[in-house]
């Protein structure tokens, strides 16, 4: 299972970005989906999560500002983050817990996709 994540970039404070991560391989059912991200010198913090059936979980920094959402048919999970803040810069990681067969689940993540934003 791979998760290709795209959409990252450099924005000025107040700007937006949407972040799209596609999983692909021998995927059997797909549970949370989410988003985290690491700026430098901090650990990797939640960003926001989404069930299987659609319940979004948000951290408290960007609540109001980011909405998460998913296609399941597609196996995409989205980020879109508006009025971003130069303290929102980092690198953004996706996250799935893949079920690849009916009694084994898996934690994957993608590599990260950078997010810049500037003031």
């Amino acid at each position: 299972v791979q998760l290709q994540a795209s959409g990252g970039g450099m924005v000025q404070d107040g700007g937006s970005l949407r972040l799209s991560c596609a999983a692909s391989g021998s995927i059997f059912s797909i549970n949370d989906m989410g988003w985290y991200r690491q700026a430098p010198g901090k650990e990797r913090d939640m960003v926001a999560t989404i069930s299987s059936g659609g319940m979004p979980d948000y951290a408290d920094a960007v609540k109001g500002r980011v909405t998460i959402s998913r296609d399941n048919a597609k196996n995409t999970v989205y980020l879109q983050m508006n009025n971003l803040k130069p303290e929102d810069t980092a690198v953004y990681y996706c996250h799935a817990n893949v079920r690849w067969s009916p009694n084994y689940e898996h934690d994957f993540w993608g590599k990260g996709t950078l997010v810049t934003v500037s003031s």
